[in-house]
């Protein structure tokens, strides 16, 4: 990447969010009730977890109009500035982020700017924020199956406006420290700099984007999701692709992202629960290996409401369907030690403040996915079998780790020579 393009990813990160963990919350199925209450119960044991950042998915009242099943779809919103009623009240919210906040952790909305519910206030009170059909009627976003929404106009500058207003209004109110904004790519990329810079004269926030674009980096989001690898990750589980699909994709991915813009690395989030199933389904016997991939790979890792307690079904999108927190016991374990090792590992910290990724090849570079990682004194070897097959071969030029203790099981590195069982994974920590 050239000097130039380097110079338009100029987006100041907070100083938190180096080595954060994102955890997504899913409200409605997290407790018996869903309220914003119960939740704060469960904050100590996330923040053993070693999770930094809290996404809270929608907590806004849900549209009843055009509504998808009976409970409706979390993100379309009847009000941008009310709790929902059925979740708590403001002074719920703003209890929730403190305590959050004394414990060392920070908490991100979820906003849907795309599109409001069909009985929002604005479809009678300013329908000019909409966009319409031919005939003048008031659309559901386009090429979507999405009618229980109403497709938002942002050429309105009026509902840009309002829409600022309502962004500011929770960071003003509640505390809160930024947003993952959904489908941000269906959103003008100069709004999203206009929200950026007066959410930034209030606080310095973090702002993630669900969405694919380079230029959202610019001077908007600090980070967006990186879907081309999660569903890679899917494809070589199942034997459709291979390593060399990855060495293939971050070459190309260097040519449009600078290091400052951080990219989310996943195995599961609300959607891909809902249309795909869960990691555990998804992935088999990859799952962990493809989980540890989310945390060493120059980015952010996200964990899905459950993952940590071995979440291996479907959750109901628009019926309550809570999660079974009675499991899963060795999962919080394993994603525990994965936390403990971002944070004192500067070498897999995210963005500049990381170290480079540095391909390690072997003869098997369809099967072995090796790198190193260093940044200062911290310096790591990754090695990953992702095929299903027990393999011997030679990794080039690690004689620096040679000596090296494998963080999951103590091990020493005693050669350029390993074997490796199909999916395993090590992490090897120089001395």
């Amino acid at each position: 990447m050239s000097n130039s393009l380097n110079s338009l990813f100029d987006v100041k990160h907070v100083d938190w969010c180096k080595n954060a963990t994102i955890y997504e919350v899913y409200l409605r199925q997290y407790t018996p009730s869903g309220t914003i209450n119960e939740f704060s119960n469960y904050l100590p044991r996330l923040k053993e977890l070693g999770v930094d950042i809290l996404w809270l998915m929608p907590i806004q009242p849900i549209g009843e109009k055009n509504r998808k099943g009976s409970m409706g779809s979390p993100y379309a919103i009847r009000d941008y500035v009310s709790v929902n009623k059925d979740m708590g009240t403001l002074d719920d919210l703003i209890k929730l982020v403190k305590q959050a906040h004394d414990l060392g952790m920070h908490v991100i909305l979820d906003w849907v700017a795309n599109h409001t519910a069909w009985d929002h206030t604005w479809i009678d009170e300013h329908p000019e924020f909409y966009m319409h059909d031919a005939e003048g009627n008031i659309i559901h976003p386009a090429h979507t199956d999405w009618y229980d929404v109403a497709d938002l106009n942002f050429e309105n500058q009026g509902l840009r406006t309002k829409m600022i207003e309502s962004l500011k209004y929770w960071i003003q109110v509640a505390d809160i420290d930024g947003y993952r904004c959904d489908m941000a790519g269906l959103v003008p990329t100069d709004f999203w700099e206009t929200v950026r810079n007066e959410l930034d004269k209030i606080k310095p926030v973090f702002m993630l984007a669900e969405a694919e674009q380079p230029d959202l980096h610019y001077k908007a989001f600090d980070i967006s999701y990186n879907w081309a690898v999660h569903h890679m990750m899917n494809d070589i589980a199942w034997g459709n692709r291979s390593a060399w699909h990855l060495d293939e994709f971050f070459a190309n991915d260097a040519n449009n992202y600078d290091k400052n813009a951080l990219r989310l690395y996943f195995t599961s989030n609300h959607d891909e629960n809902k249309n795909a199933g869960s990691a555990i389904e998804r992935l088999g016997n990859a799952y962990k290996a493809m989980t540890l991939l989310t945390y060493t790979l120059p980015g952010m890792p996200l964990i899905f409401s459950g993952q940590e307690a071995g979440l291996n079904r479907k959750l109901s999108f628009f019926e309550k369907d809570q999660i079974d927190w009675n499991s899963g016991g060795a999962y919080f374990e394993f994603y525990k030690k994965l936390n403990q090792l971002r944070k004192n590992q500067k070498a897999i910290w995210s963005g500049r403040e990381g170290g480079d990724m540095q391909r390690i090849y072997s003869q098997i570079n369809d099967k072995i996915f090796a790198f190193t990682r260093k940044k200062d004194k911290s310096e790591v070897l990754a090695v990953f079998n992702l095929s299903p097959h027990f393999l011997n071969f030679k990794l080039e030029g690690i004689h620096e780790f040679i000596a090296s203790k494998c963080y999951f099981d103590g091990h020493t590195l005693a050669s350029e020579n390993l074997s490796m069982a199909g999916w395993e994974y090590r992490l090897y920590i120089k001395n």
